[in-house]
């Protein structure tokens, strides 16, 4: 690979992360709000890296026996596209010889985010685990991928499935749904300013949606380009979202940081007991 293809940092660090093989964990949490990276952090047993360049925050440690970090990826698929990309470099790329590993290694990805609903049944507060992703973002066709049995949404949608974990031992209740991944957070969510829409699909449309049981509860900007770049990397990815917006009634969570650090806890329990 060229030098301008896997670019490298003098000291040997992958370009954009700044982070080098071996020091990340085979478990990696993917928070949005470089903010969140210590709010994640704070429940490792100790931290033994800690690295950032531009938006990404990265730590490093360990949770039991379990060699975990957790990183920022800033805001939108256009991030989620380098994140993943590297993350993926620096386990199954040798950077000495530019070469793909013989052998692949497979990480663990888990986004721990936040959302707004536009399903009826969604509450604030609620936590929704994104069995199915749809990227209304054009990523999934620079990568070959593309759906078009979905009527209700643009053709240059992808669909996209998270890795099937163990949730049985998860401790709280979960929301079972789709998760909308928007290219933008005004205009491309329905929200109106100061600029009328020129391509607005009806959030009462598009919450009819149905895949295996499963509807479109809740939009946001990173999912779908996650479990697109995990599925195609061979990686297992699954994503949480608080539900802090219910925008079909317009409100707001009134307490919105003790539903993520609730989230928070409750995936790092649920993670404690990964075998």
């Amino acid at each position: 690979m060229k030098e301008s293809e896997l670019i490298l940092n003098p000291d040997g660090s992958i370009y954009h992360l700044a982070i080098q093989p071996g020091e990340i964990g085979d478990i990696v949490i993917l928070v949005g709000d470089q903010d969140r990276v210590q709010l994640v952090s704070k429940h490792f047993d100790r931290i033994e890296i800690k690295k950032q360049k531009r938006e990404f925050f990265t730590h490093t440690g360990w949770l039991g026996n379990k060699r975990i970090s957790v990183m920022s990826t800033g805001i939108g698929t256009d991030n989620v596209d380098i994140v993943l990309n590297e993350l993926d470099a620096l386990v199954n790329i040798d950077f000495a010889t530019r070469q793909i590993n013989s052998s692949l290694k497979s990480l663990i990805l888990i986004r721990i985010g936040t959302s707004g609903a536009i399903h009826p049944d969604v509450k604030l507060d609620d936590v929704i685990i994104s069995n199915y992703a749809i990227g209304l973002d054009v990523l999934g066709k620079y990568y070959g991928v593309q759906q078009k049995s979905l009527p209700q949404l643009p053709p240059w949608s992808y669909l996209t499935k998270a890795y099937d974990f163990d949730l049985r031992q998860f401790p709280s209740s979960l929301v079972d749904g789709i998760t909308l991944t928007c290219p933008g957070f005004y205009n491309p969510q329905s929200r109106v300013l100061r600029i009328t829409s020129g391509y607005q699909p009806s959030i009462e449309e598009l919450n009819s949606v149905q895949i295996d049981g499963n509807f479109i509860t809740n939009i946001e900007m990173e999912t779908a380009g996650i479990y697109l770049l995990a599925n195609l990397l061979g990686h297992k990815a699954t994503s949480f979202n608080a539900i802090l917006a219910q925008r079909l009634n317009g409100t707001f969570s009134k307490n919105p940081e003790k539903t993520i650090e609730k989230m928070i806890g409750d995936v790092m329990k649920w993670i404690s007991l990964f075998t």
